[in-house]
């Protein structure tokens, strides 16, 4: 089946990023039936809350990778929330002129904080995904900066014109999925931590197979398990299609069949 990975990071703490380790990712995921991945950016390189030269610095290395797979990689713009509005429109702006698809939010703040709001403004003017970073953190200290499903799910529905990625349905379980039925602005990835029986069947049964993304989280998964993880569920052909492909093509605006 064809496939579009919504969720990666090509290069991770400065590893692979390098023409030949790219070309060598590019050829192995092609090998796969995978014609197009997300790249979210070394978000982590900088440590949690990067400023915004270092925002600049991640962002740029994801143009160098776009660069060097024009045709295979699809950029995501890192923000810091907590940078305020000027400073993220302005990085924004210049990620959208080098081709940038989305903005990728990782562990700056919870997605309930109030410096929230001019960032989903800008995204909303803008017309693209903001994919959140969700885990389940419930009842823990990390909850401060990590944003739990309830969270990622109170975000799109505050923000109703916003399409919001929630990552990371291996992380939010059963709970997050129940929590993110009747949000239409809202779809969930698939990436991250072994397969759990019936996870996928769940989330489509409760939230329809056009709200579900194909994601692998790399380098810290393995390909061939992640799109397991889909091809292996027991649902439709026409859902493992939408999933895998014609849903982040949808949510992209990509061109083509």
């Amino acid at each position: 089946m064809r496939i579009i990975d919504i969720h990666t990071h090509s290069v991770f703490f400065t590893k692979g990023f390098t023409k030949a380790a790219i070309d060598k990712l590019a050829k192995y995921s092609k090998s796969l039936g995978i014609e197009k991945m997300v790249n979210l950016g070394d978000v982590l390189v900088h440590g949690p809350t990067p400023n915004a030269a270092q925002c600049k610095s991640i962002n740029d290395t994801t143009k160098q990778v776009m660069k060097w797979q024009p045709n295979f990689i699809i950029g995501f713009c890192c923000l810091n929330p907590n940078l305020g509005e000027k400073v993220m429109r302005k990085e924004l702006d210049r990620c959208l002129e080098m081709g940038f698809k989305g903005i990728k939010l990782e562990i700056t703040n919870n997605s309930r904080d109030a410096v929230m709001k001019p960032l989903m403004k800008i995204a909303e003017e803008a017309n693209i995904p903001v994919l959140q970073h969700t885990w389940d953190t419930k009842g823990q200290a990390m909850r401060k900066s990590h944003s739990d499903s309830s969270d990622t799910c109170l975000l799109a529905h505050r923000f109703p014109n916003v399409k919001v990625i929630m990552a990371h349905l291996f992380g939010i379980g059963g709970r997050g999925i129940l929590e993110a039925k009747g949000l239409s602005n809202l779809w969930v990835d698939t990436s991250s931590c072994l397969p759990f029986d019936g996870l996928v069947e769940t989330a489509v049964d409760l939230l329809g197979e056009d709200r579900i993304l194909y994601g692998s989280d790399i380098p810290i998964r393995e390909l061939g398990q992640c799109i397991g993880r889909v091809t292996g569920a027991d649902i439709s052909t026409d859902a493992k299609k939408k999933i895998l492909y014609t849903n982040a093509k949808n949510l992209l605006g990509l061109k083509g069949n």
